[in-house]
């Protein structure tokens, strides 16, 4: 029967897609098809939907559509340009000092806003043509740009997170946006690392270092919108409120620096931004009930028992089989968005996971890291076609420049992977184990 399902399952998905079909039109329709032939098509209807429904109707999930919304405040709020002159005067002497500003900026601003294509397009909007200005390479600046803004997918808030403690079951919320702050911070070292070498090459020299006085000036002037990650994850983990409740702080914070302190979003700009907000939501939410449809019929087929037999067949070096399942996610991020990835992949890789000794906590950091990297990734990553858009540069220029960013993410992927400590530091430390 497992067999049979999942063949069902795989074949629907990959003609619906091809066919052009929306990625969670195409789950629901393959997961009804599946069970289909165990419970008959009358039956199949009636349980596929209240699967849907169950999917959905979790209290955990409104943190989803809030931090979606603190986000597009945030993007639209004047919040990206102070983080940038804090992200300069931290990186100022450093030998290609603004290609480093726009690395520490995408970190700072994709984790306050929880969204890697609002650092994306921020980002690539302001300091782009500053870069331009000063003589750095347009096609290796956009590359810059695309490779690093993900990092807030990993750095909490981050809705991708919580879309995996939904998915495993069982995992903390709190424990995971922990466990993904070292990941995050070495994502962004990486491509340091590779920035500073091409500057060193490049003579791309630093700019001058600004007085401590405008240190603290420019830092005072960020210091609201940072205090935005102290107050989500410290109020969490000091258990002062939940993440649900956090998402909604975020909002009425982000509000209140973006009307009231700044003043720079208007009344009629907030009703487009709730509008936008709430399509994106929609979205996010029905791929979690169709995925919801696809989970169910994969556990009542044992399909991930079929496939954990595979995967553990393939060889008994946990090594080996890690690396296999790396390699597997890799190929799925190139061609599946982040959400739906996630939540199809997490009930089939994390009891293979759990039997090579892999806690829930660092199979998800890893799983969110790996398929990140699918958003920077051609055909479908979203994050690397806004960023190409926005840079105004073609794929084919941008592409050799992202190899040298690909290869040090992908180090630190196998990091991730095989030394548990980077994932599990901060939670430990906090007492989630």
């Amino acid at each position: 029967m497992a067999l049979s399902a999942g063949l069902i399952l795989f074949v629907t998905i990959v003609i619906l897609l091809l066919l052009g079909i929306p990625i969670g039109i195409s789950l629901m329709v393959a997961g009804i098809l599946a069970i289909t032939q165990s419970l008959g098509f009358s039956a199949a209807i009636p349980a596929s939907a209240l699967k849907m429904f169950q999917g959905i109707n979790i209290f955990t999930l409104l943190a989803i559509p809030f931090f979606v919304l603190a986000g597009n405040i945030m993007s639209k709020g004047g919040i990206a340009v102070r983080l940038i002159h804090f992200a300069t005067a931290l990186t100022g002497r450093i030998p290609g000092s603004l290609a480093h500003t726009n690395v520490v900026a995408n970190m700072l601003f994709g984790s306050v806003s929880g969204s890697g294509t609002a650092a994306a397009s921020a980002m690539g909007t302001i300091i782009g043509p500053i870069q331009k200005k000063e003589g750095y390479n347009e096609d290796f600046s956009a590359a810059l740009n695309v490779a690093t803004a993900p990092t807030g997918l990993l750095i909490p808030p981050s809705t991708a997170l919580i879309t995996y403690a939904l998915a495993s079951g069982s995992t903390s919320v709190a424990a995971l946006f922990l466990g993904g702050v070292i990941p995050g911070i070495l994502w962004g070292l990486s491509c340091m690392l590779v920035v500073y070498f091409y500057a060193k090459k490049n003579g791309y020299v630093a700019k001058r270092a600004i007085s401590a006085k405008e240190f603290f000036r420019v830092t005072f002037d960020a210091l609201p919108s940072l205090l935005l990650i102290v107050i989500v994850i410290g109020g969490i983990v000091s258990g002062i409120f939940t993440a649900t409740e956090a998402s909604a702080m975020a909002v009425a914070y982000s509000l209140l620096l973006s009307m009231f302190l700044y003043k720079t979003i208007t009344i009629k700009e907030l009703y487009t931004i709730l509008i936008d907000s709430a399509k994106l939501s929609a979205i996010i939410m029905f791929l979690i009930g169709a995925s919801n449809i696809l989970a169910w019929v994969m556990s009542f087929t044992e399909i991930p028992t079929l496939i954990a037999d595979t995967i553990l067949g393939i060889s008994d070096n946990p090594i080996i089989i890690l690396l296999v399942i790396n390699l597997l996610l890799l190929f799925v991020g190139t061609f599946m968005d982040l959400t739906p990835a996630i939540l199809i992949f997490t009930p089939i890789l994390l009891p293979v996971c759990q039997a090579l000794g892999m806690t829930p906590l660092h199979f998800g950091i890893m799983l969110t890291f790996n398929l990140s990297i699918g958003t920077i990734t051609p055909p479908v990553g979203n994050i690397l076609f806004v960023g190409i858009k926005v840079a105004q540069r073609k794929l084919e220029n941008v592409m050799p420049h992202l190899f040298r960013f690909y290869a040090a993410i992908f180090v630190i992927l196998m990091l991730i992977t095989y030394v548990s400590w980077f994932s599990t530091f901060l939670p430990k430390l906090a007492g989630y184990f």
